[in-house]
């Protein structure tokens, strides 16, 4: 009889590690990977992850092993992209070969700052700006969709780009910009993941900064069959367009390249505060964006040149 339990005990254990794999490999987004990712990156042992700190090298060393586990490669010799202007600060950069004879010479990029504030003004005894919803959540959200989209045949090259120091000005984004700017690499469209951790009451999940300077937004509610992407009249107000990493592409490269985002400004109160933690965050909103956002952002990776174009 002992030896039937041990059976069916271990029967059991492979049967859920086989599920998880399967899981895995299903082409959607899992909970699981995206609640790890957002508990470590936004974790008091990380001290707000800001430029230069402890916690930000622990945060780059994180998302480089991610990469590798999916078998994403390093677009320079190594996934660091060093920061040149500020010590201790790096890009995480890896790339997803493009398979088409032609496209694959043409570069999307995806792009999430993982860098935030460190330790700022004591509040109810906390001093730890963790940044849960910026921008652990975009961070989370892009390596979900790096891993599955690594597992698709996508044309173009892509690639996987966490920014450092974009609360210091967007320093991480422009480093990478000017380098690429340099090599003569023909970035065509710049996607940017920001504060995409609690939903909004609008008619649309997500509003799209810029919103008019490209056929961006139409392009993505025709593939993802809904209206997927809004216009936020606050973040144009704002000029959010150009306070994001997405930005430096656009100046530089002339090409689409927007943010997407989900904080509008009333769904949450702690922006730059101690009290951006994780349980504050939605993972059921953040996984089902995850899977909404999987096949308009590979279908836009696949679309012929000029499809996706500046108005």
């Amino acid at each position: 009889m002992k030896y039937l339990i041990l059976f069916i005990g271990v029967f059991l254990f492979s049967s859920s590690n086989f599920a998880q794999n399967v899981n895995d490999r299903s082409g959607l987004a899992s909970v699981k990977n995206i609640q790890t990712s957002l508990n470590y990156l936004a974790s008091d042992k990380l001290m707000g992850r800001d430029a230069q700190s402890e916690g930000i090298e622990k945060a780059a060393i994180y998302l480089l092993t991610e990469l590798k586990e999916y078998a994403i490669k390093p677009y320079f010799s190594t996934y660091k992209d060093t920061v040149l202007s500020i010590e201790n600060t790096w890009n995480i950069v890896g790339v997803i070969q493009g398979t088409d004879h032609n496209l694959k010479n043409e570069l999307v990029v995806l792009g999430a700052h993982y860098d935030h504030i460190g330790i700022i003004k004591t509040i109810d005894g906390d001093s730890i700006a963790n940044g849960a919803n910026d921008n652990a959540t975009g961070v989370s959200i892009l390596l979900e969709l790096a891993r599955i989209l690594k597992q698709k045949k996508l044309k173009r090259t892509t690639l996987i780009c966490f920014f450092a120091a974009e609360e210091k000005g967007l320093i991480g984004s422009e480093h990478l910009v000017k380098r690429l700017k340099d090599d003569k690499v023909n970035v065509v469209l710049m996607l940017n993941f920001e504060m995409l951790g609690v939903p909004m009451n609008r008619s649309y999940s997500m509003y799209l900064t810029g919103y008019e300077k490209s056929n961006l937004a139409d392009k993505i509610n025709e593939i993802a069959k809904e209206k997927l992407v809004g216009k936020l009249d606050e973040a144009e107000k704002m000029g959010l367009f150009m306070r994001s990493d997405n930005y430096p592409f656009y100046k530089e490269f002339n090409i689409p390249s927007q943010t997407f985002s989900s904080f509008d400004f009333i769904n949450f109160n702690y922006y730059h505060h101690v009290k951006d933690e994780v349980y504050l965050m939605d993972i059921e909103f953040m996984t089902s964006l995850t899977n909404k956002l999987l096949p308009v952002v590979k279908k836009m990776i696949n679309f012929p040149p000029g499809e996706i174009r500046l108005k």
